[in-house]
């Protein structure tokens, strides 16, 4: 724990215990483990990730160094938690080892921020595979080896239930898989009430993983708080007695009830306004507002009314204006990509930006070849998308954007997005 932060209340509070962490190679498993590790905790790291992989940090080996540097014994085991064999061999091997099991954290999680059509079923089957049956057939394995244990916990890192539908509108199928990781909590709580405790939690704000640096791009870190929030948070669960159950909590409320006033402590960047994460149920407009109130660069100032006779001018024209003097040969080499812009709303209409050939081009009308990535959404949010005050993350994430074609390619807009910001719209 670094010098700049807060002690939680009481120490220790499980030492010996024995947690089965999935997903822990790196994130908020491996920040939970570690957590653990300073009372002296016994780890099981279970994941898949034995060898080092190209994009993401961290094996299950380097994740176990760490936890016994902390203070605690790990035990690395190479689990797909899809497979019941596998499971079941990583859960036996842990009570040889160890003894028993006394907490079980399900924290592997798959996700894939896409509509129905552009869903691959492969992805579906990931999803419910690892996040939905993942959850359901860990805990089957481990709970009764739970039942043996002083102080039985499952803690699932999943969102409160919420049926509002904007949170299944531009994801069905992942709402559906994390969901299925709560309804876990929901249905066990209750069977095994008085015999393990059975909770969820869940952060306020965005956690810098790599799965989020991933998927956001450039920039979306700075949105985000540590993993430590989380640890801290699952740490004041796993303390409780195995009354305390049924829970679906949220880490900074939870925190807050503890007595810790200073969450600077885990933000990526203190100071920089939050992106708030998914499920929880304020109004997609408040959260739109409050970023723009907060993390907003100088609004889009609309071109004098005498340049707005024509049809093709206006703001969309005055913003493609910006693109054009910000794209060159390095741009398009670096992202190879066909974008298509379809506006609805004062200035409606189909845009393309093409950053595949040459030195790239952009203006009215559809693309030349078939766009790799379609983009939809209002005329307004899209200037204020690439003036910088609304970001691109949340107009996803409140359905302000919706995405149809490669996720990846438009992730690499956002690097463009930057470059029109320091040219001043």
């Amino acid at each position: 724990m670094s010098e700049r932060r807060q002690t939680l209340p009481g120490t220790l509070l499980i030492a010996g215990c024995t947690l089965f962490i999935t997903g822990a190679s790196r994130g908020i498993g491996k920040a939970i483990a570690l957590k653990a590790a300073r009372d002296g905790a016994n780890v099981v790291i279970a994941a898949k990730t034995s060898e080092p992989h190209p994009k993401l940090p961290g094996t299950i080996y380097t994740a176990a160094q760490e936890v016994e540097a902390a203070g605690g014994k790990a035990l690395p085991c190479v689990v797909d938690i899809r497979d019941e064999k596998q499971i079941g061999e990583a859960v036996q091997k842990a009570v040889d080892t160890f003894g028993g099991i006394d907490i079980l954290v399900n924290n592997a999680s798959a996700i894939s921020l896409t509509g129905t059509l552009e869903t691959p079923m492969k992805k579906v089957d990931l999803m419910l595979g690892i996040n939905l049956r993942g959850t359901y057939l860990t805990s089957k394995l481990v709970i009764p080896h739970l039942l043996k244990s002083r102080s039985p916990h499952i803690l699932n890192l999943s969102p409160p239930l919420n049926l509002n539908p904007v949170w299944f509108k531009n994801h069905t199928a992942y709402t559906m898989a994390k969901y299925g990781m709560s309804m876990c909590v929901l249905g066990m709580a209750e069977e095994f009430r008085g015999q393990i405790a059975v909770n969820a939690l869940w952060p306020r704000t965005a956690i810098q993983t790599a799965a989020m640096d991933m998927l956001g791009g450039d920039g979306v870190g700075k949105q985000c708080r540590t993993a430590d929030i989380m640890a801290d948070a699952a740490y004041v669960i796993l303390s409780q007695p195995k009354d305390y159950t049924g829970h679906f909590l949220v880490d900074e409320d939870l925190l807050r009830q503890q007595g810790v006033q200073d969450f600077d402590q885990y933000a990526v960047q203190p100071g920089h306004p939050l992106l708030p994460d998914f499920f929880l149920d304020e109004a997609p407009e408040t959260l739109v507002q409050q970023m723009e109130k907060h993390g907003a660069t100088p609004a889009f100032k609309p071109p004098a009314a005498s340049s707005a006779s024509s049809p093709s001018s206006g703001p969309i024209e005055s913003t493609f204006d910006v693109i054009r003097g910000v794209i060159n040969e390095d741009v398009v080499k670096s992202t190879q990509g066909i974008y298509q812009f379809d506006l609805s709303g004062d200035h409606g209409g189909v845009w393309f930006l093409d950053l595949k050939s040459g030195s790239g081009s952009a203006g009215q009308g559809e693309p030349p070849v078939k766009a790799d990535v379609v983009m939809t959404m209002d005329s307004n949010d899209f200037s204020k998308m690439f003036s910088g005050k609304l970001k691109p993350t949340m107009a996803f994430m409140t359905g302000k954007l919706r995405i149809k074609g490669d996720m990846t390619l438009a992730i690499k807009l956002e690097k463009l997005m930057s470059r029109m910001n320091k040219a001043k719209l």
